[in-house]
C-alpha cells in the first residue's frame, strides 16, 4: 500500500504583512504622478473568479497556449532537468502542477513538491489536494512574497524551479533582474528553471487578450478600485473608470490603465488620503511584458543561468525556457 503524502507549511507572510504592503503600495501608487498600483492587488476573491473567467476567452491566449506546450514537453522538460523535487512559484490552483508532477514521476524517483504562493488558504488548499493524488510525496508548502522570501524555499533534493503563466512579464526590468537574480542564489548547480513567458507577436493579437469583446477584463481592471473601497475604506466610483489597454513599442509591454471619465475626488478613509482625478487622468494597473527567445535568454545569462532548451519559439504564442546556473 502506497505511503501517505505529508503536507507541512510556512507561513511568511500573513494578513497584518498583506495589509501592510496594500496600504504602502497604495500611498505610493496613488501619490505619485502619473498614478499607479502593482497588479498584485486584483487577486480578491471576486478578482480571482474574473481571472479564471479570462483565461476560457477566445481571445485570451497564452493559458492555452503554455498548457498546451507543457502537454507537449513535460516529459522532455523532465528527462533534462533530472529533477526529483519540483518548486512551483506563484502556484496557483496548481492545474499546471500535474502536468509536470506526473513527467517528472516517470522519469525519476519524485520525492518533494514546494508550491509557493501569496495566498496562505488557496494555497493550503491546492496542497491538500496534491498530497490526496500523490501518495508518498511530501509537500512542502510556503506561504511569501516572491520579491521578498525566496530564501525561504527548501533547497532539498535536485530541484526543478518552475515559475510560469507568463508571470514574470508583471516585473518592469529592474524588477526582473533583481528577481532572476534572487532565483540564482537560491539554486545549487544541479537545479534548473523552468520559465514561461508570452512572446512578441502581431500587437493587434496582444491587445485583444486584454482587451475582450465580452468586456471580462475590463471589469477586472476595475475590480481593483473596488479592493481599495473594500479594504481601505475608499469611495471609488469604479463605472466612471474605462478600461485602457495599450501597447507600447519601445517597452514591448502591454499596459492596463484606468482612466477617468470625469473629475474624481477619492478619499481614502483607512490612510487619511484624498486622491484627485482629473478628467482623462489615468492609473495604470498592470504591465505585462512580451519577449522574444533570444530576449529572455539573454536576461537569463545576466542573471548566472544558461539555457538547455526552448519550446514555443516556432509557433509564436508562448515560449517555455529550461535553463540552469552557469557560475
Amino acid at each position: 500500500m502506497p505511503a501517505s503524502s505529508t503536507v507541512t507549511v510556512d507561513v511568511h507572510l500573513d494578513e497584518r504583512d498583506l495589509r501592510a504592503a496594500l496600504e504602502r503600495d497604495v500611498r505610493a501608487g496613488l501619490g505619485a504622478s502619473p498614478k499607479h498600483i502593482p497588479p498584485t492587488w486584483f487577486y480578491d476573491e471576486e478578482g480571482s473568479r474574473l481571472f479564471e473567467e479570462i483565461t476560457r476567452l477566445p481571445e485570451y491566449y497564452p493559458t492555452r497556449a503554455e498548457r498546451a506546450l507543457l502537454e507537449r514537453h513535460a516529459g522532455d522538460v523532465a528527462t533534462l532537468a533530472g529533477a526529483d523535487s519540483l518548486v512551483e512559484l506563484g502556484a496557483g490552483s496548481c492545474e499546471k502542477t500535474r502536468l509536470l508532477l506526473d513527467a517528472l514521476a516517470s522519469s525519476s524517483p519524485l520525492s518533494n513538491y514546494v508550491p509557493f504562493d501569496v495566498s496562505a488558504d488557496f494555497l493550503c488548499d491546492a496542497a491538500g489536494s496534491i498530497a490526496e493524488e500523490y501518495p508518498g510525496l511530501r509537500v512542502h508548502a510556503v506561504v511569501g512574497d516572491f520579491l521578498a522570501h525566496l530564501d525561504r524555499i527548501p533547497t532539498e533534493g535536485r530541484r526543478l524551479v518552475a515559475f510560469l503563466g507568463g508571470t514574470i512579464g508583471n516585473l518592469a526590468p529592474a524588477q526582473r533582474a533583481r528577481f532572476l537574480g534572487d532565483v540564482r542564489a537560491t539554486m545549487s548547480r544541479t537545479d534548473s528553471l523552468l520559465l514561461g513567458t508570452d512572446v512578441v507577436k502581431d500587437r493587434r493579437r496582444i491587445v485583444a487578450a486584454y482587451d475582450d469583446s465580452a468586456g471580462v477584463t475590463a471589469r477586472f481592471n476595475r475590480n481593483v478600485l473596488s479592493v481599495v473601497n473594500h479594504a481601505l475604506g475608499a469611495n471609488f466610483a469604479p463605472e466612471r473608470f474605462e478600461h485602457v489597454v495599450r501597447w507600447d513599442e519601445r517597452a514591448q509591454w502591454i499596459e492596463m490603465r484606468l482612466r477617468a471619465t470625469q473629475p474624481e475626488t477619492v478619499d481614502i478613509e483607512h490612510l487619511d488620503m484624498t486622491v484627485t482625478f482629473d478628467d482623462g487622468e489615468e492609473l495604470r494597473t498592470e504591465i505585462s511584458a512580451k519577449f522574444t527567445p533570444e530576449g529572455i535568454a539573454d536576461e537569463l545569462a545576466r542573471a548566472g543561468f544558461a539555457v538547455d532548451r526552448q519550446w514555443g519559439a516556432d509557433e509564436g504564442e508562448f515560449l517555455l525556457t529550461l535553463a540552469h546556473p552557469d557560475r
